[in-house]
């Protein structure tokens, strides 16, 4: 934490190195000192300081300066460090101007020159300003912030991208905080545009995408090869514990994530039934764990970056990104998992990011403390969901297609949600519209059985109806089901023989695709079981493969 400052301004070049000298022996342990030769140039650096939220503990500015005053000055910098403690430097023949103001210009205190000596006549006043200011200082905030407004969508987009990736930042929001608009007005007086970002180095960055905010906090993009033993794609569960054993046990492994590492999992409120965790684990924190414990086996984590195909090359699995990129790897691993099924009603696109999300993390029950909100669905990411908004919210109505929720979620959820005094469920009932102008206002339930439509006043509508897989990278390239799914291991066998085309004597791998070296592991496998634990396991599975794949090179 950068330490508060103590600022001295004064033109006399002799006079403005003895008092960073006196200020420097007394109080540089504390303080960082800074000193400027110019009420100009003092406020500019001001301005930078209050950018950088760096605190001002006192300003110690001389009152005869030829184009600002010290007065001047001291009024000037005050709407930027209003709890700065100000104290004036003066000659005798300025006293009455200095005591004046201490009325007009809220100055603290004024001292004579000469100080000396400063043990006497500088160091005792300066001690009780900064014990003054001392007893209110709180700390500001040294990270980045943003500036935005609950209901944008783009506002949502860089809050989630930063908190998926564990880049801490604090928000402020202009309708709720008078702080929001200071300092709105202060950086970008200019602009009507939302959100805002402001670097710890004072930088603006207006209504910036997530690959702008990736290079600028140093994420890594680009891989720092073109060669490695094991590439994986996606960054869930799967692919994070394949990254884990993988270069634990010597490959040289690089994985790409198209957007934060945890995948789906990453954006669960709590995992409660993973192996290990008797009180449960959020999936933000199983992903910052996973991601931390896999960079330091020196796994390279791209992310983040798109994969857009692979192509092959004889013992080489080309991968292609998005930046025009491509890197090449004897082994690839496919972790992508699947991508949230859209909400296909009246509304439902526009709203999304105002309202609408898919997930519920965090980042998205802060804009629906203390109101009503809607889960549709009925899996365990819908359970889990619920419980964890009816910690914040009025009521929460879960919305489910079925007759039950024992079908398709686990005993313990069920058991939870039907005892929970917040929880109401609507079985047999779809989500048909979804109103608001600028934000979610209110959803229509229709009951399927009867067609009633009922319309219900909503702050949040959470959607978890199911997803797609994320392969249309790999179209033509490896064997998948109709739906998109990867076949390998078993599946690709037909009367106990391999895919047409396999060109190896052995049959596939378990983990294997219709082309060797291609794995696949997580939810985007065909048939495979849809939980966190089973994707760690395949993840861990596969790698065994891979150096078997690689023995027979």
């Amino acid at each position: 934490m950068a330490k508060p400052v103590i600022f001295s301004v004064d033109d006399d070049p002799e006079v403005l190195r003895a008092i960073a000298r006196d200020l420097r022996s007394r109080y540089g342990d504390d303080y960082r000192i800074l000193r400027a030769g110019s009420g100009e140039e003092a406020l500019e650096a001001v301005r930078q300081l209050q950018l950088r939220n760096e605190s001002v503990a006192l300003f110690l500015v001389d009152q005869r300066m030829p184009t600002m005053s010290g007065v001047e000055f001291i009024a000037a910098a005050a709407a930027y460090f209003p709890d700065a403690r100000r104290v004036l430097l003066t000659a005798y023949a300025d006293t009455e101007a200095a005591i004046n103001a201490i009325n007009s210009a809220g100055v603290h205190y004024y001292l004579l020159k000469p100080w000396d000596p400063p043990e006497e006549k500088l160091y005792p006043v300066l001690d009780d300003q900064l014990s003054d200011w001392q007893s209110g200082y709180r700390p500001g905030y040294e990270g980045i912030r943003i500036i935005g407004h609950r209901w944008s969508a783009q506002t949502h987009d860089l809050k989630d991208f930063l908190a998926r990736n564990h880049v801490p930042y604090q928000y402020l929001d202009v309708e709720l905080d008078p702080e929001a608009s200071r300092l709105r007005a202060r950086v970008a007086p200019e602009t009507q545009q939302l959100p805002l970002l402001v670097m710890p180095d004072g930088e603006v960055m207006t209504m910036p995408s997530p690959a702008d905010v990736a290079e600028r906090v140093g994420l890594r993009r680009r891989a720092e090869s073109e060669f490695y033993d094991l590439v994986i794609v996606g960054g869930g569960p799967g692919g994070l514990a394949a990254a884990v054993y993988g270069a634990s046990e010597g490959l040289r492994t690089v994985l790409i994530e198209k957007h934060a590492t945890g995948g789906q999992a990453g954006s669960s409120s709590r995992i409660e039934n993973y192996l290990g965790f008797p009180t449960g684990i959020s999936g933000g924190d199983l992903a910052r764990r996973a991601t931390t414990q896999a960079r330091r086996f020196g796994v390279e984590v791209l992310a983040p970056q798109e994969v857009t195909g692979v192509r092959l090359e004889g013992p080489y699995r080309m991968v292609q990104m998005a930046d025009g990129s491509e890197i090449a790897s004897y082994a690839l691993v496919v972790a992508v998992g699947l991508n949230y099924q859209k909400l296909t009603v009246p509304n439902a696109e526009r709203l999304t990011g105002a309202g609408i999300y898919y997930g519920a993390s965090l980042t998205e029950v802060q804009a629906c403390q203390h109101q009503p909100v809607f889960v549709v669905g009925a899996g365990n990411s819908a359970g889990q969901a619920a419980l964890y908004l009816a910690n914040y919210a009025k009521q929460v109505t879960m919305v489910v297609r079925g007759a039950s929720l024992a079908e398709k979620m686990s005993q313990y959820l069920v058991a939870r949600i039907e005892e929970h005094p917040k929880i109401d469920v609507q079985f047999q009932t779809v989500v048909a519209a979804a109103h608001g102008e600028e934000h979610l206002e209110a959803v229509t339930l229709c009951n399927i059985k009867t067609g009633e439509e009922t319309r219900r006043a909503a702050a949040g509508l959470f959607i978890f109806i199911g997803a797609i897989p994320s392969t249309q990278w790999l179209q033509g390239v490896v064997q998948m089901d109709q739906r998109g799914f990867v076949l390998a291991g078993p599946e690709l066998m037909t009367n106990g023989k391999p895919p047409q085309g396999w060109p190896l004597k052995r049959d596939p791998f378990l983990l294997e695709s219709s082309v060797p070296g291609i794995f696949v592991v997580g939810d985007v496998r065909a048939n495979s079981v849809k939980r966190v634990a089973s994707a760690v396991g395949e993840g861990s599975i596969a790698v065994r493969f891979v150096h078997e794949y690689l023995a027979k090179l």
